[in-house]
């Protein structure tokens, strides 16, 4: 799964990025230990133009009848999002990239109560386009007056060479050749796009251990990329 990720680009550095056209968020604080529900970048097609905004991280389907689904919901599994009912229209109709500086993942070493952390990026430094899915969704008790929240989940596969021996998960990379297909909201063909949900080429990533710092969500700053010896714990 991916349950932390770093989002340090700003908003300016994304536009160009994912050449968006729109930019619907102001200033953003660097965030070096994104949790589920935090507030979190995507891009997303809107009528027919590419644009950035802000949005919920743990999909709340629009069906909800609580905001604390999405809470459940901040991964997609790649296998199952043409079957899932929470999934299956908005990888349809609703297609996003999330776009991220790096993850983490953990580890566990026989022997040891504590998972060891690593942090891993793209070798050349370039924001990640995360794929993913976004909703729509309004609280029922409160009726059509209630503020629309958009959310998102990311869609997670099968690892690569890099991943495997760390976890049996990692989150879909869409390459930038795919993009455009992924994006546009007027393709519905779920089985092509299916095909784009594979694990990213190992040797355009790159990991290293830190320490377990990142553990703790209220520990947030460019120390916790800092490298550390796998036996340090």
């Amino acid at each position: 799964m991916c349950g932390r990720y770093v989002s340090v680009s700003s908003p300016t550095i994304l536009a160009e990025r994912f050449h968006v056209e729109e930019v619907r968020t102001g200033p953003t604080e660097a965030n070096y230990n994104v949790t589920p529900r935090a507030e979190v970048p995507a891009v997303a097609d809107s009528r027919g133009h590419r644009v950035l905004d802000l949005v919920r991280w743990g999909l709340v389907p629009s069906w909800a009848k609580s905001l604390a689904v999405g809470d459940r919901m901040i991964n997609a599994r790649a296998e199952t999002v043409m079957t899932n009912n929470a999934y299956k229209r908005p990888f349809e109709r609703r297609r996003c990239i999330v776009p991220a500086d790096g993850f983490y993942e953990w580890q566990r070493i026989e022997g040891r109560k504590v998972r060891q952390p690593w942090f891993i990026r793209r070798r050349d430094g370039e924001p990640i386009a995360f794929a993913g899915l976004w909703s729509i969704w309004h609280d029922p008790a409160v009726g059509d007056d209630a503020p629309r929240i958009r959310s998102c989940a990311i869609i997670t596969t099968e690892p690569n060479e890099l991943l495997r021996e760390i976890h049996n998960r990692m989150p879909v990379i869409l390459s930038e050749s795919v993009w455009d297909t992924w994006l546009d909201a007027e393709n519905h063909d779920v089985q092509s796009l299916a095909q784009l949900l594979v694990p990213s080429p190992a040797d355009e990533l790159e990991r290293w251990p830190i320490t377990t710092r990142v553990n703790k969500p209220d520990q947030n700053g460019p120390e916790l990329l800092e490298r550390a010896p796998v036996d340090s714990l």
